[in-house]
């Protein structure tokens, strides 16, 4: 079995990768750490305190009902993080079983699982998942069932890809010299060469999770009002965008800093991987 190791030494001279980890690191301590850190309650209202500007007491100032951005902010953290991860966590398992069972059996079931890879492609995933979570209604559950449901294809396709060369090689034909079962093959040879890649695609598809769970929010048909998220609460701040900008700000440059950590990490995955991938071509 071969493998890519990630270059740690190549990864730490990359500033923008090191600045995502620990953008990535900060937002899970307010995620994880929220109800701490957060002064007030995100969904008490003060309507005598409403549309304040920033101020020692509310660092981003108040909403139309009195309520602490701030608070508001930190809490959504766990909104957008908690729909990145369990909607990547479920369409990488499911995308990569998809991908090495199609790759190396191939044949009619690989024909199936690539005709429904390319319907679900052949729309664009916001149009694919704001049907979805119309049909089924808003609400986190539904929000992470309808991205999960658009996003598997891009795994499956990458899998299959990688499967369709590293049966192939020398080292999987041995093993099927040496009469090891399929499954066997799989697990031991092919899966453990497809992980690096589906590491390093995870990571930047959270990226597009969270822009497309603040979208469907901003819709209408996500995490809905008085819930702390992102996208909601960018919705809410449009009619005050004059008088009282920092409604839309403060989501918005969370939303902002979320995808750039994530695609900064992964860009610097994909480079160290891709460094030691080079070296070991050049090295045999």
């Amino acid at each position: 079995m071969i493998g890519k190791r990630l270059n740690t030494r190549e990864f730490r001279k990359n500033r923008l990768a090191v600045l995502g980890v620990l953008l990535i690191i900060l937002l899970s301590f307010l995620a994880l750490f929220a109800p701490f850190i957060s002064p007030h309650d995100p969904l008490k209202q003060k309507l005598d305190r409403g549309l304040e500007g920033p101020s020692f007491e509310y660092p981003f100032g108040t909403d139309d009902l009195g309520r602490c951005i701030y608070s508001r902010v930190v809490y959504g953290t766990r909104f957008s993080l908690g729909i990145g991860v369990l909607v990547v966590t479920a369409t990488s398992i499911a995308g990569t079983l998809l991908g090495v069972l199609s790759g190396y059996r191939g044949g009619l079931f690989d024909e199936i699982v690539m005709r429904g890879v390319d319907i679900v492609l052949a729309f664009p995933n916001i149009i694919l998942a704001l049907v979805i979570a119309g049909l089924l209604g808003s609400g986190f559950t539904n929000v992470v069932l309808a991205l999960s449901l658009t996003q598997w294809p891009v795994y499956t396709r990458l899998v299959r890809g990688q499967v369709l060369s590293l049966k192939k090689r020398a080292f999987v034909e041995a093993a099927k010299a040496l009469r090891a079962s399929n499954f066997y093959i799989m697990r031991r040879h092919i899966l453990p060469n497809c992980l690096e890649s589906v590491v390093v695609l995870g990571t930047l598809e959270i990226a597009h999770v969270i822009i497309f769970a603040a979208a469907l929010s901003f819709l209408g048909l996500g995490i809905q009002l008085p819930d702390p998220e992102w996208g909601a609460m960018l919705k809410a701040g449009i009619p005050y965008l004059r008088s009282a900008p920092h409604l839309t700000f403060f989501p918005g440059l969370m939303i902002m800093l979320t995808v750039m950590a994530f695609n900064f990490a992964g860009d610097g995955l994909r480079d160290c991987l891709d460094t030691e991938t080079d070296r070991e071509v050049m090295a045999g």
